[in-house]
């Protein structure tokens, strides 16, 4: 039997997130386990008079590739990967994985030179196409969570199949504030850093890209990042855990970095290019369906009441001018004594807005 809560979220990603049209290109690219979404989306894309392109992938070959792979073979940027991100409309991506912690063993250095070797293609389908990254609940994910997969398939529908209407009115407030301000300050437990924003305009995220989404996020002047911050939630990296991270930034970059748990990954990461010392990102996440953490970045960057810094790549649509092979989300939690301020004014306080 199909799952309705499945097939709502295969209608919202192919009509809503990607709005598929007549003749369009869509790739969908996932492992076994994604399975059922893929295909109910591969419905709605024929339906929708578009052309279905479905690439299956097995988790274990990335890791085979990185252990046995030579430096050539890991360098190596297929041409028909490049001719496929060129020639596609959209791009949806359903991660459905069978074990998180399957590249813990694969030397990180070799975990960067992929990334700088594939970016090309990256780059092409996140600057240029249309594309959404989705995930679909497994027991690993469940797990990881610490949920038993029933509950946490719950957690996850709740997360996605929302009111995405009244979401974006949500974020136009925020986007309003932002907008106008020259300088945006967070302060927290540990914590006081700011950033220069003038002419930066932010991003609304509202089930366009990211599903579940709810964030708005901007990318602060490139030399303006100064001061501290510390991050409560373990930030995790092609599946690597680094804990009880604390950055210092002087003009723009990082020039101090420790961590409890991971830092010698911390410091391979800061290092893989000049731009990964970097800020591309400053997101502040609105999504209350989202409250607890589950060591999954592409919910736990939207949980209500949190903000999160991203090193490495800025995104071209936030008028962002870094570049790096890495984009690393670090979360922040504000819930709890965080303020933010616009221009010195207390917009945000305890997680909520104060209007």
């Amino acid at each position: 039997m199909k799952d309705p809560r499945v097939e709502e979220l295969a209608r919202i990603l192919i009509h809503y997130s990607l709005e598929v049209e007549p003749h369009d290109v869509v790739l969908i690219r996932t492992s076994e386990l994604g399975k059922p979404l893929a295909l109910a989306a591969y419905e709605r894309i024929l339906e929708a008079g578009a052309h279905p392109l479905l690439g299956v992938y097995f988790e274990e070959a990335e890791r085979l590739h990185l252990e046995r792979g030579t430096e050539q073979q890991i360098d190596y940027l297929p041409a028909i990967r490049l001719l496929e991100a060129r020639n596609i409309d959209s791009f949806l991506h359903i991660a459905a994985p069978t074990n998180r912690r399957l590249l813990s063993r694969v030397a990180p250095v070799k975990i960067s030179r992929r990334r700088v070797a594939m970016r090309p293609v990256s780059e092409i389908i996140v600057q240029q196409k249309r594309w959404v990254l989705v995930d679909f609940p497994t027991q690993a994910l469940a797990q990881e969570a610490e949920m038993s997969l029933e509950e946490y398939e719950d957690f996850l529908f709740r997360a996605t199949n929302i009111d995405w209407k009244a979401m974006d009115r949500l974020q136009e407030r925020l986007k309003k504030k932002l907008d106008p301000a020259v300088k945006i300050r967070i302060v927290g437990p540990d914590t006081d850093i700011s950033f220069a924003i003038r002419g930066r305009q932010a991003v609304k995220c509202t089930g366009k890209r990211n599903m579940p989404d709810g964030e708005v996020y901007l990318s602060p002047l490139e030399r303006s990042a100064n001061g501290h911050v510390s991050f409560e939630f373990p930030a995790i990296y092609n599946d690597r855990e680094v804990s009880g991270i604390r950055l210092v930034f002087r003009r723009g970059q990082v020039v101090e970095a420790t961590a409890e748990k991971g830092e010698d990954f911390l410091l391979a990461m800061l290092d893989t290019d000049a731009g990964a010392r970097f800020v591309g990102e400053l997101g502040i996440g609105l999504n209350y369906s989202i409250q607890r953490f589950t060591r999954n970045i592409l919910f736990d960057e939207k949980m209500g009441g949190t903000i999160h810094i991203a090193l490495g790549q800025s995104y071209k649509k936030a008028g962002g001018k870094n570049r790096s092979a890495i984009h690393w989300d670090m979360i922040k939690d504000l819930r709890s004594g965080g303020r933010i301020f616009l221009d010195e004014r207390c917009i945000f306080k305890d997680g909520r807005f104060i209007d």
